[in-house]
């Protein structure tokens, strides 16, 4: 496949876990793929490699001082042709100056909103892995979509596992009965016997981080812990797939085997299956419609043995409850405030300022406060989010 034909490729979080695999299935097919564009926040050793390896036209440093070195870097290595973007809204300008074929949305968080959100206005293929956006804002990621011709495709890999299951189902004659989302349950919920949410007072960053399939960044990890991150992919599924939280649902699955169901009206069910590595549901979306070798391996169900499945109990998981019960409401500013108070409390935990078992109780005391008035730009968004992490900040230094 000639130069020409390759599809332009911009990474958007590539020095994290996400950006790291994509960029191996990348390499990977290097025939389908051209690297044009990376972005990270300050991790200056990786995405020099990154760029060493793959050439990129732009480079785009949140940090100001890791740019600086960056650049400064490149230039005494030869590799000057990278142009290097500065700032806060570096990797917004990347996408602009790019317009990539494809672009993977992977920066950690709600900081990766704007860029997310203008990739997907300038149209072509957009790959959302982080799905903070999307709870934050999904009603306009659906709008820009629908107005520019852009296609949205999920990489988290329950999301990306549903759009697998519904390929050719018919959406708009409503013949999805429910979707179902499994979770491990991290590290700590994964056993038959669930331990009561008082019970973890003890548990250390440490403890919460060790997730026993998925290899993850520290925030997401805590997120598995807590159960947020299910509660959060509950409202991304809603936005996702445009559908009532009533047609979503939860269940416990400590093998991480199966990481979607869909049932149909009809009675049927379509399950999603795979080992637990990033690589597939990347691959996937990187390829579709089509498929493409991801590295990974196709799971051998006998060496598995057994597949076990279980209803969450929401008194043991109370950031699950508080995610569902934001998706019921179906308010941006509501989930805009969950969703900035759970990362001010996860970082507050992960600095040794706040207990395990407080992360929900920060929560639910700055969703109380909020009024739920409706948001329908992102510049309204953009300042919830900004009040209620300086909310939950003076919360969590005054307990």
């Amino acid at each position: 496949m000639n130069e020409v034909s390759r599809r332009t490729l911009a990474v958007l979080g590539s020095t994290g876990s996400v950006g790291c695999n994509t960029l191996e299935v990348a390499h990977l097919q290097n025939d389908h793929f051209s690297v044009r564009g990376l972005s990270a926040r300050s991790n200056v050793q990786l995405l020099f490699e990154q760029v060493q390896k793959f050439r990129p036209e732009l480079v785009a440093v949140e940090n100001i001082a890791a740019a600086t070195e960056l650049e400064n870097r490149l230039a005494s290595e030869g590799l000057a042709a990278t142009k290097v973007l500065k700032g806060v809204t570096a990797a917004t300008k990347l996408v602009e100056e790019l317009s990539p074929d494809v672009v993977m949305a992977a920066i950690v968080g709600s900081a990766g909103l704007y860029s997310a959100l203008r990739a997907v206005e300038l149209g072509g293929c957009v790959l959302i892995a982080n799905k903070e956006p999307l709870v934050m804002a999904g009603h306009l990621f659906q709008q820009a979509a629908k107005q520019s011709g852009a296609t949205l495709l999920p990489v988290d890999s329950e999301h990306n596992a549903v759009f697998q299951c519904i390929a050719g189902a018919d959406l708009a004659g409503q013949s999805i009965s429910k979707i179902v989302l499994t979770a491990s349950g991290g590290p700590f919920f994964r056993h038959a016997e669930l331990p009561r949410w008082p019970t973890l007072s003890e548990v250390t960053p440490e403890q919460a981080i060790a997730h026993p399939n998925w290899t993850m960044g520290a925030k997401i990890s805590v997120d598995s812990a807590t159960m947020m991150n299910k509660g959060l992919e509950v409202i991304e599924a809603c936005h996702l797939f445009e559908l009532p939280v009533k047609k979503v649902s939860v269940l416990l699955h400590p093998q991480s085997v199966v990481h979607a169901i869909v049932n149909f009206i009809d009675g049927s069910s379509v399950a999603q299956m795979g080992l637990p590595d990033m690589r597939v549901p990347i691959a996937y979306a990187m390829s579709w419609p089509q498929r493409f070798e991801s590295g990974v391996s196709n799971i051998s169900l006998a060496e598995v043995g057994s597949l076990t499945f279980r209803e969450p109990d929401f008194d043991c998981m109370p950031c699950l409850g508080l995610a569902r019960d934001v998706a019921k409401e179906e308010s941006p500013v509501l989930a805009t405030t969950l969703n900035a108070a759970n990362e001010i409390a996860v970082e507050a935990f992960l600095k040794g300022n706040l207990s395990f078992v407080k992360i929900p109780e920060v929560i639910a005391k700055v969703l109380g406060d909020c009024n739920g008035n409706p948001g329908i730009d992102v510049e309204t968004l953009i300042r919830v989010d900004n009040d209620v992490r300086k909310q939950t900040l003076d919360l969590v230094h005054s307990r």
